[in-house]
């Protein structure tokens, strides 16, 4: 018989986090520990406000699962089309009940997830988030990243140029540029990705508003780089059209509800001729450590959501150099987890 279980948390960040939709310095999260006959299953649920779920909605989704109607942990197919179908959106909270679910299989068969998905282990050179702020506060957080070998930039606000400025200052290492939809119009975003094609910038994400369509179509036709989808792309149904308006899309499980429909999209992708790009929110090793079992299907690496909390209450793959290095623990990764004590 299954039981689920789940614990309200707030991650604390390092440092304050400013993007261009705004700044925050804590995230909530919902930790889930899913238990069938002797083995435990851990998932968690990330909750940026931008994306409208929270502690409360999460709760209320929760109190709707009854997991006594499902008998067999296998039954992945089944069991996570019942949660998705039960209302829509809270995809962050049916993503922590399928990583809980996957990590609960791969403690059974004793394999790493990657594994069960047919995929082989890999290293992972995750790139550094530094998020908008001052010149000065910019340049200190270029200098904690120094082991990183990619950093992610965060522009969008009116101070692009003050930012990339500074950055450059410090180091020439290739850049991620996210601007979280703070680019309004399509001529100037070329103007700027023009330049910051100079400046060793490897890849745009999601620069202008997601329903720009028009505008975001032109834009891709016409960039000299690849342009990532973000907000514009959550789900497996969103791929449909998303070559009109992107060259790749960055998938996180939060958005995507779990491991499941995440390795359907980036299957899809490829296919589709889209790259991939695995992201991440502000989470805890948990989710981290489910994200990195798909990391073979993806071009670029930004799984570093655990790097700037002070709280994270798990323990999973190492971090070195900017490496995320895979640990061979049979599920999502965790070491040792300890429910009672979170």
């Amino acid at each position: 018989m299954f039981t689920l279980s789940f614990k309200p948390y707030i991650l604390i960040k390092k440092h304050r986090f400013r993007i261009a939709g705004g700044v925050r310095s804590s995230t909530p999260v919902v930790l889930i520990k899913i238990d069938f006959d002797a083995y435990s299953g851990y998932g968690e649920a990330s909750m940026p406000p931008v994306y409208g779920e929270s502690v409360i909605s999460a709760t209320k989704f929760i109190t709707r699962i009854d997991m006594s109607q499902f008998k067999d942990p296998f039954d992945l197919e089944h069991i996570l089309q019942t949660i998705d179908g039960i209302a829509p959106g809270n995809t962050a909270i049916k993503a922590a009940i399928d990583i809980a679910l996957h990590d609960l299989i791969g403690k059974m068969i004793q394999l790493p997830i990657h594994s069960y998905f047919g995929l082989p282990a890999k290293d992972l050179l995750t790139s550094k988030t530094i998020g908008i702020d001052t010149p000065d506060i910019i340049f200190k957080r270029v200098k904690e990243a120094e082991s990183f070998q990619i950093l992610k930039i965060k522009l969008g606000a009116d101070n692009d140029e003050d930012i990339i400025s500074t950055v450059r200052s410090t180091t020439q290492k290739p850049l991620f540029i996210d601007a979280n939809q703070g680019w309004t119009d399509k001529y100037l975003a070329l103007d700027k990705i023009q330049w910051l094609k100079n400046e060793n910038v490897q890849l745009i994400e999601q620069p202008m508003p997601k329903a720009a369509y028009k505008d975001m179509e032109w834009l891709a036709a016409h960039s000299p780089l690849p342009i990532i989808g973000d907000e514009g792309l959550q789900r497996l149904s969103d791929l449909k059209s998303a070559s009109n308006y992107y060259h790749g899309v960055n998938i996180k499980l939060m958005k995507a509800t779990g491991l499941r429909e995440a390795y359907h999209m980036a299957v899809m992708a490829k296919t589709i001729g889209l790259k991939v790009m695995l992201g991440c929110m502000s989470e805890t090793s948990c989710a981290i450590a489910a994200a990195c079992q798909l990391g073979d299907l993806a071009e670029w690496i930004d799984l570093d959501g655990n790097l700037g909390v002070t709280n994270d209450p798990y323990q999973a793959h190492k971090v070195e150099n900017g490496t995320i290095q895979l640990n061979n623990e049979p599920g999502i990764g965790l070491i040792k987890p300890n429910w009672s004590s979170i």
